[in-house]
């Protein structure tokens, strides 16, 4: 298997997850201020010109989320359940961070972190306001779920885990707002415990 890569949000839950999980793959980083990711070659395994992409056999595989199911399955790992009841919970996880949670950290993610790397221009004060008020809103969601409980999916350690807390490395750094949610921060604690969580892409990034 050969994992394309970048050191940017998406591909840290994939690299993550690969790691965690020890299987055997090639990492392959991609620069993107080269335009690495818009080479024909590279196109012609993912057409959207991002990262990251699977390559496993015939199979080119992109979609963070996706490409997690894959590997958890391909190791026999309970990180992807078998049983069709939990898989439909991470499946709602999914749906719930991509269109909530990690939609208004990534926004954070963007105007603090990704403007300033590729020389964006300043951050967007109105739509950092607008991100942060409507973080906080989903991270209430969250935080009460959360209580009681030690990770999202049958109280086990599953890709849900690694897919909605993909941005909170970066809290600091992207003004993310996680005061307020203790819930949140002590699953988040749990998660820095794997070393996979705190240094997920190889080491000669």
């Amino acid at each position: 298997m050969k994992l394309y890569y970048s050191d940017v949000l998406s591909p840290r839950k994939a690299c993550a997850v690969a790691k965690y999980l020890q299987l055997p793959i090639d990492y392959v980083f991609l620069r993107l201020d080269r335009g690495e990711h818009r080479t024909s070659e590279y196109l012609a395994l993912n057409p959207n010109g991002k990262v990251p992409t699977l390559v496993d056999g015939e199979r080119n595989l992109w979609e963070a989320d996706a490409i997690m199911c894959h590997l958890a399955g391909r190791a026999d790992s309970q990180l992807w359940p078998r049983d069709a009841g939990s898989q439909i919970e991470i499946l709602r996880w999914f749906s719930w961070n991509q269109q909530h949670f990690t939609r208004h950290a990534g926004e954070l993610y963007f105007e603090h972190i990704i403007k300033a790397r590729f020389s964006l221009g300043a951050p967007d004060a109105a739509a950092v306001t607008e991100a942060q008020k409507e973080f906080r809103r989903y991270a209430a969601v969250l935080d009460a779920h959360l209580e009681g409980r030690r990770w999202l999916v049958d109280e086990r350690l599953s890709v849900a885990d690694f897919a909605v807390a993909i941005a909170l490395p970066y809290a600091e750094r992207a003004q993310i707002p996680l005061n307020g949610f203790p819930h949140v921060l002590a699953w988040h604690d749990r998660l820095c415990d794997l070393e996979s969580w705190r240094e997920p892409f190889p080491a000669a990034v």
